[in-house]
């Protein structure tokens, strides 16, 4: 992390003005937050530290604070359940706790808090943890970020700096990033993805990076967004660059077809964190929201690759960056080397040279990866058809009527799915969707019934990933009845 903390410093110097990070309530020139990296680091004075707090300045300065004093950040999801939180506790062994809520942690760990402070214009409370904890880091430990948040026992994946650095300044590279930029924060910075790439490589750029506290921009905890308070947030911000899931660009898009603005200011859009159909890309861009697909995992310390406005291929997730290195195993495994972990948290080991990403793909004859699921994940019908929900899911979510999707059929003769439909769908729309989603699909792939959902999956449901993947063994069990009934009546009728 020298050079982005080294860039940082340098931008203070010869543009002390420019504006640097800002939440919405608050704004910091680079020369301001330069002084607030270097006042919090002589005061941490610890080994390890736990950030649990919402987005803002003041997560940013922390973030940046703790990388310049040489310790080991560990962002903790706000949505984290109370179990989860006290998971992540016991397995990092922080020594000192940050965190904008204070009686959480109060009611928690029964612990008073040692300093309360002001950091970005943002009151947080700090809470000494007792006991020295054993070393169980690889060497060279930065950064701690837990892979999901749909468990109770998340993994803790152990970042170097030097990994860090490399991925966000190649990201930076790649998309061009100017000091005339400004990039905006619409997932968790605890989110691996966000803190590169709304943080990182926006700050090395010189640029200005928007990190709002999401409830402004419209998010709901985890499990909703209102639209219209999304869409007011980027006429606010008037940003550049965002990062989303698929299912924040089908709210975006959506709001967009009815009649919400899309600011002129937007140049780059990436998705990621689950497979998007390009139908869904294409109908955003005729929206105004120049989309581009990627592909990543936290064990190769986020970005892998990137679909760029000027070496775009729809349907893949773009060719590797310089950093990452990709090849396909016989089996269809997408296997990735170069700027990857050190290892998870707990299990010793050496770092691992080539990771199995435990993703299917290809690389086509022009070097763009295509991803077309999980190897885990991937079933056969009774017919003997193997099937990639993943690639059934994401043609569902190209239609207007469906939000999210998770589709079974292992061992079945037909696929159903699980469907989180549009507020405003009624169900001859969810049916005239699903109808139109088939005719893209060959017949063993295609969905015959569908179950709505009781409400929207989400990290704090535990039906998603921290990222908003879809995890799909989650709603098996969540809708295990509900599923069984939609196989039990069709049964049913076939013996009248």
């Amino acid at each position: 992390m020298n050079r982005i903390l080294e860039r940082i410093a340098q931008h203070a110097r010869q543009r002390p003005n420019q504006p640097a990070v800002a939440d919405g309530s608050c704004t910091l020139t680079y020369r301001e937050l330069q002084r607030e990296i270097e006042r919090l680091s002589g005061l941490l004075h610890s080994r390890r530290v736990a950030l649990l707090m919402a987005n803002g300045c003041a997560w940013t300065v922390l973030d940046l604070a703790v990388q310049r004093q040489g310790a080991i950040c560990i962002p903790v999801p706000p949505f984290f359940s109370d179990a989860q939180l006290e998971h992540v506790i016991a397995d990092a062994r922080p020594d000192l706790i940050i965190t904008d809520q204070p009686q959480r942690l109060m009611a928690l760990l029964h612990l008073s808090p040692a300093v309360q402070l002001s950091v970005a214009e943002r009151p947080v409370t700090w809470f000494r943890m007792p006991g020295a904890a054993t070393d169980k880091f690889p060497p060279h430990t930065a950064k701690l970020t837990y892979t999901s948040g749909t468990t109770g026992r998340p993994k803790g994946v152990c970042l170097t700096g030097a990994a860090l650095e490399k991925v966000s300044i190649g990201l930076s590279e790649a998309v061009q990033a100017s000091p005339d930029d400004r990039s905006l924060s619409l997932l968790p910075l605890s989110t691996l993805l966000e803190n590169i790439g709304g943080v990182y490589a926006p700050l090395y750029s010189g640029a200005q990076a928007c990190v709002p506290d999401l409830a402004r921009c419209g998010m709901n905890g985890s499990s909703g967004v209102d639209p219209a308070r999304l869409m007011a947030a980027l006429e606010e911000f008037q940003p550049s660059s965002l990062i989303v899931v698929p299912q924040l660009l089908k709210v975006m898009v959506e709001a967009a077809a009815a009649g919400a603005p899309v600011p002129s200011s937007l140049r780059f859009v990436a998705v990621g964190g689950a497979r998007t159909a390009p139908a869904l890309i294409e109908r955003a861009r005729r929206m105004g929201l120049p989309v581009y697909e990627g592909y990543g995992l936290s064990e190769a310390c986020s970005v892998v690759s990137l679909n760029l406005p000027h070496r775009d291929r729809v349907g893949s997730t773009g060719r590797p960056l310089p950093h990452a290195r990709v090849r396909i195993a016989e089996d269809g495994e997408v296997l990735v080397s170069g700027a990857l972990f050190s290892g998870y948290l707990g299990h010793p080991g050496r770092a691992p040279r080539e990771w199995r990403t435990g993703d299917l793909g290809h690389l086509d004859s022009e070097g763009n990866l295509h991803i077309t699921g999980r190897k885990r994940s991937a079933f056969a019908t009774a017919y003997g058809r193997n099937v990639s929900p993943d690639w059934v899911e994401g043609e569902l979510l190209a239609a207007s009527a469906v939000i999210q999707a998770a589709v079974f059929g292992e061992g079945r003769p037909y696929n159903v799915a699980v469907l989180v439909p549009h507020p405003r769908a009624a169900a001859a729309a969810i049916a005239a969707a699903i109808s139109e989603t088939n005719t893209r699909l060959p017949d063993y792939a295609r969905v015959r019934h569908w179950v709505v959902a009781e409400e929207a999956f989400s990290p704090r449901n535990g039906l998603t990933s921290s990222a908003g993947a879809v995890d799909r063994n989650a709603v098996a069990e969540a809708y295990a009845a509900q599923i069984e009934n939609l196989y039990a009546e069709e049964e049913a009728d076939a013996l009248v």
